[in-house]
């Protein structure tokens, strides 16, 4: 069990870790922070510089974290958060397929990050190694709770552009 979540750890970890840095440096063929920036003000999100930058860091940071299982709980509740903004900000209205533009992807990603927050990290993580392995069921609720508030103040604090309400 602890290579299989050691596995999970590092793909869905360093996935995010790889989406922050396209966002926040450009690299893998991301847009970089202005690009970033740009579209994000075309979400809503004002301003959109600060906003790439915080998403670009949650997703950088939190990846980073679940690779390694460190603070997992935390790190699992913000990649939770990310996903759910990009879904219904961008993917839902799209329906379901990845394929079709929808939030198929998010909530795999997103689904995977909270196992581990109610799974734990396993024997083979920094968490594990630091003594950090608190009660795992409660965190999962807990991970879950701070994942859809988060998600939720940034979605609601989204200033939807009229064309896009239209």
């Amino acid at each position: 069990m602890d290579i299989g979540l050691l596995l999970l750890r590092l793909v869905v970890g360093f996935t995010f870790a790889a989406h922050g840095a396209q966002k926040l440096f450009g690299w893998f063929g991301g847009p970089g922070l202005a690009g970033t920036a740009g579209f994000f003000e075309k979400l809503g999100f004002v301003p959109g510089k600060r906003s790439a930058l915080f998403a670009g860091l949650t997703e950088l940071g939190g990846g980073i974290a679940l690779a390694l299982g460190l603070m997992t709980p935390l790190a699992s509740a913000l990649a939770l958060a990310v996903m759910l903004v990009a879904a219904g900000s961008v993917h839902l209205k799209n329906g379901f397929f990845g394929s079709k533009g929808g939030y198929e992807y998010n909530l795999v990603l997103g689904a995977a990050a909270l196992s581990l927050a109610f799974t734990g990290p396993g024997l083979l993580s920094l968490d594990h190694l630091l003594n950090l392995v608190p009660s795992w069921p409660f965190w999962g609720l807990a991970s879950l709770g701070v994942g859809l508030a988060g998600a939720g103040s940034q979605l609601a604090m989204r200033q939807i552009p009229k064309a896009a309400a239209a």
